[in-house]
């Protein structure tokens, strides 16, 4: 048997998938120390990691860690517990869980995901046309970030005006917040957090004067209906949508367009599968970019809240669980030859959205951004290429996300 890998390191960072492959084949479910000194759980075969991902005895809620209190705040985003945002969706078991998922879940029924489709093409043109004459960009802080950010902005009802605003705390946050290690320098993600807290109570009351077709006047209006909402309630759902809506298509984005330019046969399939106005093999191919190198590296905290095992393996009662959505996605035993992208791959029923009752709302939307900012890419930009060495690029640290810092192209410029 091969050395155990080094887990959590830069190099690892860089390609996590043969440290996991070794996991995979050696200790499936496999205890570790991650950065921030808290012990838990890897699961990584795909088997394990559906079954973990579904059963109840694992509550999301961080009450059910069996580390002192003050270690508690490794497990979360910095600041949320202060500024009262820790009753959200990813935090909560059923049936708070039941009752606000299905409060928000009409914002993201496939009708009103299509309604959207239209402002989420001006968006993506509206950013390219920002550095197409140009010849070059950071795809990363020019498009990929900025796009879904307006998106769930326009969602959730922030005016035009103040959505700048929102991306320079989004942006605070995602250059400092490593999960599992901390806020970063100097608290700045808890003073970003702080800073949106503020600023979603001032909009949930405004939106109560005078309420829109929006998500936050719809939480609004059914709490006054009688669906039991208070404005903490309201307040972190609007701030878990903004946080987990934004970041995972960034790397969606960002992560899928590097793999296309890392297989160029597959980019030639899908440009001309464009060209000839075809969407199937566009949407398989978003499907199998979130399996191959998914935004999502690592499913949120979990928390054993008695003894059970998984995967052969007895795990206690408080123990932290980490399901592995990397690693699970390239596993031979469910997918074949897992390590090739394959943008045509049909039986393809990723964990990249999660499963179960988590499973991600906010994925109709997800695919959407991918789909519409990929295709608009490589019919606007058809040479796209790399600019520098693949070796020069760094992939954030932390532990749940998985994307690039920055992702420098080419191409021939365009007179708009």
């Amino acid at each position: 048997m091969s050395a155990q890998p080094e887990l959590f390191t830069w190099e690892f960072a860089t390609d996590p998938y043969p440290a996991y492959a070794w996991l995979r084949e050696n200790s499936p479910v496999h205890r570790t120390t991650l950065p921030s000194g808290v012990e838990a759980w890897l699961v990584t075969r795909y088997a394990d990691a559906k079954q973990a991902l579904a059963d109840q005895r694992l509550s999301k809620n961080p009450a059910h860690h069996d580390e002192p209190a003050h270690a508690k705040g490794k497990t979360g985003i910095p600041g949320e517990r202060k500024a009262e945002l820790m009753t959200h969706l990813l935090n909560i078991d059923p049936p708070d869980h039941t009752r606000l998922r299905r409060l928000v879940s009409k914002a993201f029924t496939p009708r009103r995901v299509a309604e959207f489709a239209p402002r989420v093409q001006e968006l993506t043109d509206r950013l390219i046309d920002g550095f197409v004459e140009r010849g070059e960009a950071d795809l990363i802080h020019e498009f990929a970030f900025p796009l879904p950010i307006y998106a769930i902005c326009d969602l959730l009802g922030v005016p035009r005006e103040d959505q700048d605003d929102f991306r320079d705390w989004a942006g605070m946050m995602v250059r400092h917040f490593k999960p599992g290690q901390g806020g970063g320098p100097r608290g700045g993600v808890a003073r970003s957090v702080k800073k949106m807290r503020g600023y979603l109570a001032e909009l949930i009351h405004r939106k109560r004067e005078e309420p829109g077709d929006d998500l936050i006047s719809g939480l609004i209006r059914a709490s006054d209906h009688g669906e039991h909402l208070t404005e903490n309630e309201a307040a972190a759902m609007a701030f878990i949508l903004l946080f987990a809506g934004f970041e995972t298509t960034v790397n969606l984005i960002g992560n899928g367009v590097y793999a296309l330019l890392r297989n160029p046969e597959q980019r030639e399939r899908l440009q001309t599968s464009l060209a000839a106005d075809e969407t199937e093999l566009l949407a398989t191919g978003v499907e199998e970019l979130l399996r191959y190198d998914g935004p999502v590296e690592l499913a949120t905290w979990r928390f054993a809240t008695e003894a059970l095992v998984i995967g052969g393996q007895r795990i206690a009662a408080g123990d932290p669980v980490l399901v592995v959505l990397a690693a699970a996605d390239r596993d031979p035993e469910r997918f074949a030859d897992p390590d090739s992208l394959d943008l045509s791959r049909r039986d393809n029923q990723h964990l990249g959205y999660g499963h179960g009752i988590h499973y991600c709302l906010g994925a109709p939307l997800a695919r959407l951004e991918g789909q519409t900012a990929l295709a608009t890419l490589l019919r606007r930009m058809p040479d796209l290429r790399l600019a520098g060495d693949p070796a020069d690029l760094r992939w954030r640290g932390g532990l749940i996300m998985r994307g690039l810092r920055t992702l420098p192209v080419e191409f021939t410029a365009r007179q708009i």
